[in-house]
């Protein structure tokens, strides 16, 4: 027969005395040992281009997963991943690599691609490498890392993404988003970006949490990064390209573009 657990025995001992039990943080580290999973730590993870906060479904649960890049000597515009992926997420790098390269001139990138093309190549790494990671979510989280990295710029820490791409920049919905707002949650998050085609999902996920999150649906890359960065990205179309719901933008109208796309949906709106 097995013993009760330590709760149940500290309620039965504290019923016997006639005091009350009250349950603190110091009494549960002791009841359960230390805590397993430390809140996110953003703050320090994501302190340097090339580094973005994604979120992740498993098979208990949803989760944060850091994506990271970062430019070395090679061959020219070779694409090294590690972190023992799959072949889906391995083809979802690729395609947000190619995108960047495709847009840079918008993105004003044209130097640093022009760089890479010329001898440098970009290693992408996913943490916890003794876990395997396959899934089609990560597009919009690899496109920013590089946009990150060849910019120069960080993204913000308070920020977790989650949602796929497709060559054109569209962002197509992805699966498990409560589990993966729960994480978000959970590790201290405040702000998610989401595929917009992915809000009929809110209505599985607990209300504390839609309160407590700012949620920022997109339907293009380009509205990704100008919520990704602090300050908004300056994308600039040109030839064909069209920003999300505009014609094309002279360069003047750069930095009101990038005031554009934040949408923060509040519990009304839900």
């Amino acid at each position: 027969r097995r013993p009760p657990p330590p709760v149940t025995m500290l309620r039965s001992a504290a019923r016997a005395a006639g005091v009350a039990l009250t349950a603190d943080t110091a009494m549960v580290e002791r009841v359960l040992g230390p805590p397993r999973f430390e809140d996110h730590d953003g703050t320090d993870r994501v302190c340097v281009p090339g580094i973005v906060t994604g979120l992740v479904w498993t098979a208990v649960g949803g989760a944060i997963q850091y994506v990271e890049a970062t430019s070395v000597a090679g061959k020219g515009c070779q694409l090294k991943l590690t972190g023992q992926l799959g072949d889906v997420i391995k083809e979802s790098a690729e395609l947000a690599l190619t995108w960047v390269k495709a847009h840079a001139r918008a993105l004003g990138l044209e130097r640093e691609v022009a760089a890479l093309v010329a001898g440098r190549d970009v290693h992408l790494h996913l943490p916890s490498g003794a876990v395997p990671k396959d899934g089609p979510s990560a597009g919009i989280t690899m496109a920013t890392c590089f946009t990150s990295l060849l910019s120069g710029r960080r993204v913000r820490s308070d920020t977790a993404m989650t949602g796929e791409i497709t060559l054109q920049g569209v962002v197509l919905p992805v699966g498990g988003v409560r589990d993966k707002l729960l994480a978000a949650h959970r590790g201290g998050v405040r702000r998610v970006i989401l595929p917009r085609r992915n809000m009929r999902d809110l209505k599985d996920v607990p209300v504390e949490v839609r309160e407590q999150l700012e949620l920022i649906p997109v339907t293009r890359i380009e509205e990704v990064l100008v919520n990704a960065f602090a300050g908004g990205y300056a994308y600039v179309p040109v030839g064909g390209e069209f920003a999300p719901g505009a014609a094309p933008a002279a360069p003047a109208a750069a930095a009101k573009m990038a005031r554009v796309g934040r949408i923060t949906l509040h519990k009304a709106s839900l």
